[in-house]
């Protein structure tokens, strides 16, 4: 990459393109219950979650500049000018403190730094963008509730204070263990089948370990447990070659979307986003691994 009076390294043009393509590989992989080529929800198609990373991605990718709030609200305010619709809230959240991240330096060994040091004007920041985005299933805290109440001191008091009933939140206060953990995970699928197949396996594994944050604040616990288990039968036909594995995925994909998706386990989808990020900005998976267009059969395993 050339460099330029704003970027001599090409860092952040670097982090643009990480971005993109984690958020794409994400959205184009066969994941259950999730937005995927054929497979729109009503409000929002797979063109929807690409536009949404291609304006997302020149804020996120001057996180380490503008700092972690400003560029999780110059994301969301894109986003909202570009399509109107909250897509990729969970995964702004996620991907603004990696690149945050100095260029250089491990993401494993600079995130707690970049965490450490967030502000009020962060916490400001974030809350005005979650305020904009208005995600479903948001529920309610007797402290620092988002529609209620000013920010907190700082982003990770408020993010500690959610980290029980959001795994997107909870990152920030594990220094990203699921991420880099999900992202191990997912190199070594990816090194022993295709990638969207990779992706799509690791979701599984990773919704029948976890049950889905989302899920349990719109639809109750009782309810994301059980979308865990039946993950986990889905799971095990797959990794069998169960003959009618393509048929069960069909199925779970089918009753999670049933009821207006309320089901869409989209915080394991984030965090697959991150996850994938990690990977490309790392350089542990090429770039070219992710094709551009639509991939085609779905669902089969």
């Amino acid at each position: 990459m050339a460099g330029s009076t704003e970027d001599p390294s090409g860092y952040v043009r670097w982090l643009e393109r990480c971005v993109r393509l984690a958020c794409q590989a994400e959205v184009l992989a066969p994941k259950p219950g999730n937005v995927a080529p054929g497979r729109p929800f009503a409000d929002v198609s797979v063109a929807d979650f690409l536009l949404s990373a291609d304006v997302s991605a020149p804020h996120l990718a001057r996180a380490g500049e503008t700092g972690v709030g400003p560029a999780v609200l110059g994301a969301v305010k894109a986003v909202q000018d570009a399509i109107g619709a909250n897509t990729n809230l969970g995964i702004v959240l996620l991907l603004a403190p990696l690149c945050a991240v100095a260029e250089g330096v491990p993401l494993v060994a600079g995130i707690r730094r970049v965490l450490s040091t967030l502000t009020r004007s962060d916490a400001e920041a974030v809350y005005a963008a979650i305020r904009l985005a208005r995600p479903g299933g948001l529920g309610t805290s007797q402290r620092f509730d988002v529609r209620a109440c000013e920010a907190p001191p700082d982003l990770l008091t408020a993010m500690r204070a959610a980290g029980d009933r959001d795994r997107v939140a909870a990152q920030y206060v594990t220094d990203f263990a699921d991420v880099f953990r999900l992202a191990d995970e997912l190199a070594s699928a990816m090194a022993a089948a295709p990638w969207a197949i990779a992706v799509r396996d690791v979701f599984l594994r990773e919704l029948a370990a976890h049950p889905d944050t989302l899920i349990a604040r719109k639809c109750g616990m009782a309810e994301a447990e059980l979308v865990s288990r039946h993950a986990a039968d889905v799971l095990q036909a797959v990794e069998r070659g169960e003959p009618d594995a393509p048929q069960r995925l069909e199925r779970f994909d089918r009753w999670l979307r049933s009821d207006g998706n309320r089901r869409n386990p989209g915080t394991t989808a984030d965090l697959i986003a991150a996850a994938l990020f990690v990977l490309l900005r790392e350089r542990r998976i090429p770039v070219d691994l992710i094709p551009e267009g639509l991939p085609g059969e779905s669902f089969r395993p």
